[in-house]
């Protein structure tokens, strides 16, 4: 009777609709000596929990005699975190500077704004500039044209 309440609570408990109390009978089953043998596989998952409440951290510094003590010194790693971070980002932030500034005066060198010594290249290249604006004036004065024509059709029909 108690396999079939254990395997009903299993279920239950990996569709998470367990209550805490069916949670505690869960892991008071699972750290017992007497687990079915069908069911060990799940030994681990419950025996974890009943362990890693067990363990506890200390900022003590780490005893390097006596190996299988579980003190971590907590205090020093944040420290060396922190400062580690700090040199990070401040590489970080003059890598970008420096590469923002560079890419910045390398443009402007290259850009070269259509500046030319002989004076008749830069004639040429004046015309074809205003024979390039010239074109763009002309297709919008054709547009315009077709308005002037819907305008006047469309005055005829209303009759102002």
């Amino acid at each position: 009777m108690a396999l079939d309440r254990i395997e009903i609570l299993l279920e239950k408990y990996f569709e998470a609709e367990t209550s805490i109390a069916e949670e505690k009978e869960l892991k008071d089953y699972f750290t017992s000596s007497d687990v079915a043998p069908s069911l060990e596989k799940y030994k681990p998952l419950f025996g974890f929990a009943v362990h890693s409440k067990q363990e506890q951290f200390s900022s003590a510094p780490f005893d390097f005699q006596h190996r299988h003590s579980a003190t971590i010194p907590l205090s020093n790693i944040k420290r060396k975190s922190a400062v580690w971070l700090l040199v990070a980002a401040s590489v970080l932030v003059l890598l970008g500077l420096g590469l923002f500034t560079f890419n910045y005066y390398n443009q402007q060198k290259s850009e070269d704004y259509g500046t030319n010594n002989d004076p008749e290249i830069a004639f040429r290249e004046t015309q074809k500039a205003l024979s390039m604006i010239s074109e763009s004036v002309n297709k919008g004065i054709g547009s315009i044209s077709y308005l002037n024509e819907f305008e006047q059709s469309k005055n005829r029909i209303f009759k102002k």
